[in-house]
């Protein structure tokens, strides 16, 4: 019977796999992998879907589908904090929700995420002003290009923007790591990590800076992003989503000064000369606003500029027409090209 892969994906298309392998263990991930890659068989990794647009035609290889679960604190006291192994096949947002149970602080802005653990490093997932980067101690991987288990400290990922050496560095033409498992270095505590992002700590009451109990950042953060579609929820088309599809653009000062006086504008840490601004703002001022596209099949989300979506009955080809659209009247309007976000996979933008 053959499998199609919007049924693993958070946009819901893609059209078949040539062969599906469900790797519940680190060792049948291995095998599968190291299979794949002796037989010359193209090959795709695929944890929650909730980063992917998977082309129509599917995908003619091997998809190995990450079901390997686990979390394993492998020490925890004040000083240092809980160090925990996740399996990369865990759902992030229930390692969240048990993090904030238990007072391991440091990613409970990450809450409502979709996804599956594996797939944070490779991304830098980020949101409401935290990063996983931040909390990363290792990942260990299967490194195809060695044929063999790398463990890689969290200063050998070259995390970045949305980043990092996990998805750039490349083999066979997919990714070169394979991500097996996540070790997180959590402080202790009831309260999160200084907020940061203007518009949580409005919703908490709180400045800029200050800290509030982790359950209630938690519960903030579900909020914000309910409203705007960005919480899993079959019942809602405003969901049918990737996410962000297109990351904020990173611009020279120089280009970030050609943009009106009213873009967003915030410097990036460490380099004076790069400035970041708004996907969203860029994509509401070239015309494109909530609900571009409608009735479908697919359109921008009702709640959320960011988020293309597929209204029920939408094609990859669908979704690439309205990101090709969007991405080329942003380029029109201001001279800036944005970059997708989600991986596309035997589709091209």
């Amino acid at each position: 019977m053959t499998t199609r892969l919007a049924e693993f994906t958070t946009l819901r298309v893609g059209g078949p796999a040539a062969r599906l392998v469900v790797a519940d263990d680190t060792d049948a991930v291995i095998d599968a992998v190291s299979q794949a890659d002796a037989a010359g068989e193209p090959l795709l990794v695929l944890g929650g879907g909730s980063n992917l647009l998977v082309g129509d035609d599917g995908f003619d290889g091997v998809v190995v589908h990450l079901a390997t679960r686990g979390v394993e604190v492998e020490s925890s006291d004040l000083c240092s904090g809980a160090s925990v192994r996740v399996a990369a096949g865990e759902v992030w947002d229930r390692l969240v929700e048990r993090a904030v149970g238990q007072g391991w602080v440091g990613i409970e802005a990450l809450s409502g995420i979709p996804g599956s653990v594996g797939a944070t490093p490779v991304q830098n997932v980020g949101a409401y002003g935290q990063e996983v980067a931040e909390t990363i101690a290792s990942v260990r991987t299967w490194d195809r290009q060695l044929n063999r288990v790398s463990t890689l400290a969290a200063a050998d990922c070259e995390f970045g923007y949305r980043t990092s050496r996990l998805k750039q560095e490349r083999f066979l033409g997919g990714p070169r790591y394979v991500v097996l498992e996540v070790t997180f270095q959590l402080p202790l505590g009831e309260v999160s990590t200084p907020v940061r992002y203007a518009e949580l700590a409005r919703t908490l009451g709180v400045e800029v800076g200050e800290r509030a109990p982790s359950a209630a950042v938690r519960a903030a953060v579900l909020g914000l992003r309910r409203g705007k579609g960005m919480v899993l929820d079959d019942g809602d088309h405003d969901t049918w989503s990737a996410g962000s599809f297109f990351t904020n653009p990173i611009l020279s000062a120089a280009a970030a000064d050609r943009l009106p006086v009213e873009a967003p504008r915030w410097p990036m840490a460490g380099d004076p000369d790069q400035v970041k601004t708004s996907a969203a703002w860029l994509i509401e001022h070239a015309g494109f606003g909530k609900g571009f596209g409608l009735p479908g099949p697919a359109s921008l989300s009702t709640k959320h500029t960011l988020a293309l979506t597929n209204r029920g009955s939408a094609t990859a080809a669908d979704l690439l027409a309205l990101a090709r659209q969007v991405r080329d009247g942003v380029c029109a309007a201001f001279g800036v090209e944005l970059e997708p976000e989600p991986f596309l996979v035997n589709c091209t933008l």
